[in-house]
């Protein structure tokens, strides 16, 4: 792998560049094949306000993670590793784990879920951060 392979590449789709822009970090980061993906949430990007319940917030966060990948020349089938973050572990798991079975529909990645108290927002009940390889969801 060439030195120009191995560096690293900032991925902000173009609804997410304010973010980039007001808050300093990017959606995604690329080096060689290996994609991080910051942690993505449910928030609508046209109306920037949080959707209403787990099950929509997933999806928008899914969304976001997708729209993040394709910036990054992968997709939802590269994922290699999901991280999970929410506010009610116990009673949104069933809707979540529904959800993200709609969007990760083979080669199921490695996965953790976290409880905690708070997200960015108080609104936000779910977030999604990944690590992906580009190529590899190419079975």
């Amino acid at each position: 792998m060439s030195s120009h392979d191995m560096k690293r590449q900032l991925i902000n789709p173009s609804p997410t560049q304010a973010i980039y822009d007001a808050l300093h970090f990017s959606q995604a980061t690329r080096v060689g094949d290996t994609i991080w993906v910051s942690g993505q949430v449910g928030i609508d990007t046209a109306t920037l306000a949080p959707a209403e319940g787990v099950e929509a917030q997933t999806r928008l966060a899914f969304e976001g993670l997708k729209s993040a990948l394709r910036g990054a020349w992968a997709s939802l089938a590269d994922v290699v590793d999901l991280s999970t973050f929410h506010t009610d572990l116990r009673g949104d798991m069933e809707a979540f784990s529904r959800v993200k079975d709609e969007y990760l529909t083979e080669l199921h990645p490695s996965w953790t879920a976290v409880g905690v108290t708070q997200l960015a927002l108080p609104e936000l009940v779910v977030e999604i951060r990944a690590v992906a390889v580009a190529g590899s969801g190419d079975g």
